[in-house]
């Protein structure tokens, strides 16, 4: 069985990682309330709701998860690497963060997450007593590099979405040889993540339940023109391009895998949009390398496409980052 859940050693060493960019930017103690930062400092995994949960850091050593009494006992199970410390309810009589101002005591020069509410600024800082409060995006940019153990995640949610992607074709391929109906795009998409929910299920020992944990977006005939085009009841018909932009979280890591396929024989239009593209896919991977700035890669990759005259086709860049969020910077 394949192991999702990151060792106590590697939720260790992100921490530590924090810590010293904690040092370069003079902080005594960083605080942050993202689901996915919450997620990548302790290996706690919850839904975000209106009830508070926060990691507090301290840069000498020590690590605190607020959360609420009801999660208290989910955050025990996931082996939350943090002292857990929980409050009652909220709305409520008492406010949430006074029972980690409780636990921390007092502070200095504290960094807050740059993605923080100002309401929950405001009902952390009115609580905590601290020096001062500073906004940093240190948890942002350590989360930018992925240590081993992580990449290893992210190659088996690859492996799970090359599966879903297959899952589709054969799918299609069993309704064109049956000479029936071919399918909707809502039931490939419903097919192809329950591929993928049910692989996880099969051989992995914890699934680390996100989401959307195994799905994705299926366009066909004039949907395929739209991006991020939401799944509809349109059934495929012979000569429709349509797009399957499928991925998956494993240990709440994502991937993306997206192919494009045309039913039958694709006319000179359909060849031409693809093989710019695919080109275009080509020439961007082999841009991105160590020390290359993002926009020198973006731009080479969407030159291909201004080069085959689709220039003002264009409505995005090449790519984006990922990791615990499926989409996140760079």
């Amino acid at each position: 069985m394949f192991t999702t859940r990151l060792s106590a050693d590697v939720l260790d060493q992100l921490q530590d990682g924090a810590r010293e960019r904690m040092r370069r930017e003079a902080l005594d103690a960083l605080l942050t309330d993202s689901p996915e930062d919450v997620a990548y400092l302790t290996g706690f995994f919850h839904h975000p709701c209106e009830r508070p949960v926060a990691v507090w850091v301290n840069v000498d050593g020590g690590t605190v998860l607020l959360v609420p009494e009801l999660e208290r006992e989910n955050a025990q199970r996931q082996n939350a690497r943090a002292d857990i410390v929980s409050y009652p309810e909220f709305p409520g009589v008492l406010p949430p963060f006074r029972a980690l101002a409780e636990r921390v005591g007092r502070a200095g020069r504290v960094g807050y997450s740059t993605g923080m509410t100002w309401e929950r600024q405001k009902a952390a800082f009115a609580e905590l007593v601290v020096t001062e409060a500073v906004p940093t995006s240190l948890i942002t940019v350590a989360r930018f590099v992925k240590l081993p153990e992580e990449i290893a995640l992210h190659e088996e949610a690859a492996r799970i979405t090359d599966l879903m992607l297959e899952a589709g074709v054969g799918l299609v391929c069993e309704g064109i040889r049956s000479g029936g109906e071919l399918p909707t795009e809502a039931e490939l998409a419903s097919h192809v993540g329950g591929v993928g929910v049910a692989t996880m299920y099969a051989e992995h020992d914890d699934v680390v339940v996100v989401s959307p944990l195994a799905g994705g977006l299926v366009y066909a005939g004039a949907n395929s023109a739209y991006p991020h085009g939401l799944p509809s009841g349109y059934r495929l018909r012979p000569g429709d391009t349509f797009m399957l932009s499928l991925g998956c979280a494993v240990g709440g890591r994502f991937v993306e895998g997206e192919r494009t396929f045309v039913l039958g024989e694709p006319s000179f239009e359909q060849r031409r949009y693809h093989d710019a593209v695919r080109l275009a896919q080509e020439i961007g991977g082999r841009a991105i390398y160590p020390g290359r700035e993002c926009r020198g890669a973006n731009r080479d990759c969407l030159n291909v496409i201004r080069d085959a005259g689709l220039g003002g086709f264009l409505r995005h860049r090449q790519g984006h980052g990922i990791g615990l969020g499926m989409h996140e910077p760079p």
